[in-house]
């Protein structure tokens, strides 16, 4: 049973090792075919230490980034092979790769980066910091109730862009001695001024209910995921009435961590593609793509797990759900929004129908959603969020600009006698 395992093990490493030297030569060839980035071109980087698996960290940023490009150039520094590989075959962003510290000082001493994003709290984030006369900024992968908004990395950053008053508000109520007024900008939701896509179904009289969990989180304190305890039962009865359409948006890395989320996922997705052919006027949608937007704003009701989907919604205004975790050890911050929110509990999961109705009919029920989303989003009137966020930038760069006129300043002062 050992030398079994071990050889399982052995053959896992050779293919991993073997894909890796598959994806830098196919980096390479991509790299080389695109030829150099100009030098002294861009004013802005985003710092991006993953694989491919985070990509979705990344992505929903591309719309807003592109468009503050228009004014200051944006590059994305790249240190792992598989997430530069995704980044270039995504085409959104001029894309910079650097696996070592020297690629890392090249790409700086060749560019005028004043401002370094960061989508992530990844470690590698860390080796990025060393590099002063320049801002970094914590921008994140969006806006939640999680533990992970509250960490003391945060202060790690020299600025945080956040949504609004109840990002500030709860990291205020965490952080010891952290200048809330001078470090933080709120610009609330930029990517929901960019959702778009087409619906790939028609729309008809049926109720459109977007179900997207999250991953199951790698320790108990994070467990959020419902695919296994909620989303089966839920997905079922809304396929069995025929007077719903349920968009499936399952998270990227469903059944890393725990094998009965991927199993559970894929049982989901049959069951859909099922319904599907028994109906196919249905239009039941299993979503793996890419683009994010359409299916926030298509969907009559969400049903999300604690995540930065709650508040990908909120952000939309419309109905929505929040299943609760079954372990007791996932924290949940329930001074905010899931302190009012409407939950659906695992017990109750077979009867989403009836607590479909009752969300999307009941007036109290819009107007706690509406005080909440200006809560956390202030103003979501389309392009307001846009105007927040690169006003922040334009504020980041006076400062580069005071910080740096002090120090020609001083350079230029001749020594007193």
């Amino acid at each position: 049973m050992p030398l079994a395992r071990d050889t399982r093990l052995a053959v896992g490493l050779l293919r991993k090792a073997l894909a890796t030297r598959r994806a830098r030569r196919d980096l390479r060839a991509a790299l080389d075919a695109r030829g150099p980035l100009p030098e002294g071109r861009f004013r802005v980087a985003v710092y991006f230490a993953d694989g491919a698996a985070n990509m979705y960290q990344m992505r929903q940023w591309y719309a807003p980034l592109q468009h503050l490009a228009e004014r200051w150039p944006v590059v994305v520094i790249s240190r792992a092979i598989r997430g530069a590989d995704a980044l270039l075959r995504d085409d959104a962003l001029p894309v910079a790769y650097a696996p070592t510290i020297a690629d890392v000082e090249r790409v700086l001493s060749e560019q005028d980066i004043r401002v370094v994003f960061y989508v992530n709290q990844n470690t590698r984030n860390f080796q990025m910091f060393r590099y002063g006369r320049r801002w970094h900024v914590f921008i994140n992968h969006g806006e939640s109730d999680k533990m992970y908004m509250t960490t003391n990395q945060v202060t790690a950053y020299d600025y945080a862009f956040v949504a609004g008053n109840a990002a500030r508000e709860r990291l205020s109520r965490e952080l010891w001695d952290y200048d809330l007024d001078r470090r933080t900008f709120s610009i609330g939701r930029p990517q929901a001024d960019h959702y778009g896509g087409e619906p790939p179904f028609p729309p008809d009289e049926r109720t459109v209910v977007l179900y997207a969990p999250t991953w199951e989180g790698d320790r108990p304190s994070a467990r959020y995921g419902s695919v296994v305890t909620h989303g089966e039962s839920l997905v079922a009865a809304l396929l069995a009435t025929g007077r719903h359409r349920v968009i499936y948006r399952p998270h990227p890395r469903s059944g890393i961590v725990d094998p009965a989320y991927g199993a559970a996922n894929a049982r989901i997705a049959a069951a859909l593609q099922a319904a599907n052919r028994a109906d196919p006027g249905a239009g039941h949608v299993h979503d793996t793509g890419a683009e994010m937007g359409w299916q926030l704003t298509a969907a009559d009701l969400a049903v999300v797990d604690i995540s930065a989907m709650v508040y990908d919604r909120l952000a939309v205004g419309k109905p929505l759900l929040i299943t609760r975790p079954v372990d007791p050890a996932a924290v949940v911050d329930e001074g905010g929004y899931l302190s009012a929110c409407e939950w659906l509990d695992a017990a109750a999961s077979g009867d989403i129908v009836g607590h479909a109705e009752r969300v999307l009919d009941d007036p109290a029920s819009g107007e706690r959603l509406a005080h909440w989303v200006r809560h956390y989003f202030g103003d979501t009137t389309p392009g307001s969020a846009t105007v927040r966020f690169e006003a922040a930038v334009a504020e980041l760069m006076a400062r580069w600009d005071t910080w740096h006129a002090r120090e020609e300043s001083r350079h230029d002062t001749p020594p007193s006698d």
